[in-house]
């Protein structure tokens, strides 16, 4: 994308309402607009990280072999007065009426649908198990919706459902998407704790939470520090082994982890003090297992291997894809602006022209760009160089590829890494070879 034809609409000052670094940030760098309280649009920056976002769990949850749906945002009343949660969500559920007086309702989220969906299609033990997911939008009328992103009214969720014919079965479709989150979390470049947590309004009797480590998270956090060490992706786990999920599961939960609402003092003392770690946490994620609440509210049955009827066995998996987005800059930011980790950074490298028009600067630069269009952000604004190293990071873009007259008379470009600072010169040549390695 050449930045003189983008819509990137920077802010130079902060906005009153923006009240935490997040908020402040993707208003100023041009990745979302407010156009109702508590209700974003994004812009093509912010949508271009809110998808590779969405592209790594996808993945993640194709990997362990649960396979993606889309559902309507609406929902008929109907499906939540079986499972009897209609009246029971409370004012948080936006409740709609159509022109025959049907009652639907905006989903906050989708038990009841895709039990319903289930019960349409699946009838026998031999289709079982099933894990089901989408990447929907989702809507909660929140009282004071704050915090752009963070706490908003609606929101981009990937929500996944998995149906099983035992306790044993549901249990290690647990433990699979336990795995997908810590990978997911893992390759978008922040660490986020598993935390034992309260089952709330959804129900079930096992629970965690996922929580991105920053300072400005909503809750106070102890856990120990073993569980910032562990190379997820490099777990060797069998998702078909029941024992391996077991093992991998207890390495996760045999560490302590616990919000303030959780905490336990004794079992905290048996973690070795060089190993505690408090802090603050962004709860991103939960996941649950709760049985049969919803197969057998709805009467959603399927036969068994004896032929009698039996409810099977669920749980529900939800990712904050929107939220993530704030999360991440909460946790990965400096007085500049955003910190972009490379794997959900809207552009991989800004090529910045510190002098459009000098024929060497412009053709380095339009060299650099052709090699990885779809990668790069070129400006080659008319503005002054300070104005284009403020606003690289803004954007906070990982690589910085800087281009002026002095350096291309020479054939070099200068390479600044934004996580680090850090600066060198390169060869066109090499510059190229970086972008293409990816690193």
């Amino acid at each position: 994308m050449r930045l003189s034809r983008a819509f990137q609409p920077m802010l130079k000052e902060t906005p009153a309402e923006a009240q935490i670094v997040s908020h402040r940030l993707m208003l100023r760098a041009g990745l979302v607009r407010q156009t109702a309280s508590g209700i974003y649009a994004w812009l093509p920056a912010g949508l271009r990280v809110l998808n590779n976002i969405a592209r790594i769990v996808r993945e993640e949850q194709d990997r362990i072999g649960a396979q993606e749906v889309l559902m309507p945002t609406l929902q008929s009343a109907e499906l939540w007065k079986r499972s009897g949660r209609y009246d029971a969500y409370g004012p948080e559920m936006l409740r709609i009426r159509d022109r025959h007086e049907r009652d639907l309702l905006y989903g906050p989220t989708n038990e009841e649908m895709i039990t319903d969906l289930f019960g349409g299609a699946v009838k026998s033990y031999r289709e079982l198990p099933q894990t089901l997911y989408h990447v929907q939008w989702k809507f909660r009328d929140e009282i004071r919706p704050r915090f752009g992103v963070m706490r908003g009214r609606e929101f981009l969720m990937k929500d996944a459902y998995s149906f099983d014919s035992s306790y044993e079965g549901a249990v290690a479709s647990y433990r699979r998407q336990m795995l997908a989150y810590l990978r997911s979390f893992q390759r978008m470049g922040v660490r986020a704790v598993p935390m034992v947590a309260d089952t709330g309004p959804i129900g079930g009797d096992l629970s965690h939470e996922f929580l991105i480590l920053a300072p400005t998270g909503e809750s106070g956090v102890f856990y120990d520090a073993s569980l910032e060490e562990q190379d997820w992706l490099a777990q060797s786990v069998d998702l078909d082994d029941e024992a391996s999920l077991e093992a991998f599961f207890g390495r996760v939960t045999g560490s302590y982890a616990a919000t303030d609402e959780m905490h336990d003092a004794t079992k905290w003392e048996t973690v070795p003090a060089e190993r505690r770690r408090e802090g603050r946490g962004i709860e991103v994620g939960h996941i649950f297992y709760f049985g049969t609440k919803y197969t057998e509210s709805m009467g959603i049955s399927v036969s068994g291997a004896d032929g009698a009827p039996f409810f099977p066995q669920m749980g529900s998996y939800g990712v904050g894809i929107s939220r993530l987005v704030g999360a991440i800059i909460e946790a990965s930011h400096d007085d500049a602006g955003i910190i972009w980790p490379e794997q959900v950074a809207p552009w991989r490298a800004a090529i910045l022209n510190l002098k459009p028009g000098d024929q060497a600067t412009d053709a380095i630069c339009e060299t650099l760009y052709a090699s990885a269009p779809d990668a790069l952000v070129y400006d080659d604004r008319a503005d002054r160089a300070g104005v284009k190293f403020n606003d690289a990071d803004l954007m906070g873009h990982p690589l910085q590829l800087i281009v002026g007259p002095r350096g291309a008379a020479a054939g070099r470009v200068e390479v600044k890494r934004r996580a680090t600072g850090e600066r060198s010169e390169m060869s066109l040549d090499e510059a190229l070879a970086l972008i293409a390695s990816g690193t």
